[in-house]
């Protein structure tokens, strides 16, 4: 049993770093949500999104997840009419970014359901393992 729960906690910890590097790129994104291109006709910020891959851990003796880093979302960016812009090409119009605030909220909100429901496993597990110790004792 005591094995069991081990690699319960393992797997719950890899997901806890899974979506601490999902929460810090949903953080890029909004903080780079208004940006422009730097030169005219130029390209400005592009929204990032984790890339996840499960794996069978024999260490920690379960399925964990790993991020395996992040890719660029290819949906086009919106221009807005601005010809006074130092950004703005020939026809007058500046590139913005594709991220989206309320798309990024929302991913943002389920990281960090993720990662409550993930630390609510380590510590119902831990709360077993003391469970069977206090047990082993008397």
């Amino acid at each position: 049993m005591s094995s069991d729960l081990m690699s319960a906690m393992g797997a719950a910890a890899t997901g806890l770093r899974a979506q601490t590097v999902r929460i810090r790129i949903s953080a890029e994104n909004l903080a780079n949500a208004d940006t422009t291109a730097a030169t005219p006709g130029g390209d400005p910020y592009r929204r990032k999104a984790p890339v996840f891959r499960t794996f069978y851990d024999r260490e920690v003796g379960a399925n964990t997840v790993k991020v395996t880093g992040s890719r660029e979302d290819q949906s086009p960016f919106q221009e807005k009419y601005d010809p006074s812009h130092p950004a703005a090409d020939a026809r007058g119009y500046v590139k913005t970014s594709n991220v989206s605030s309320l798309i990024e909220m929302s991913d943002l909100r389920e990281a960090q359901r993720a990662y409550e429901a993930n630390l609510n496993v380590i510590e119902s597990s831990r709360a077993m393992m003391l469970g069977v110790v206090s047990l082993l004792k008397a």
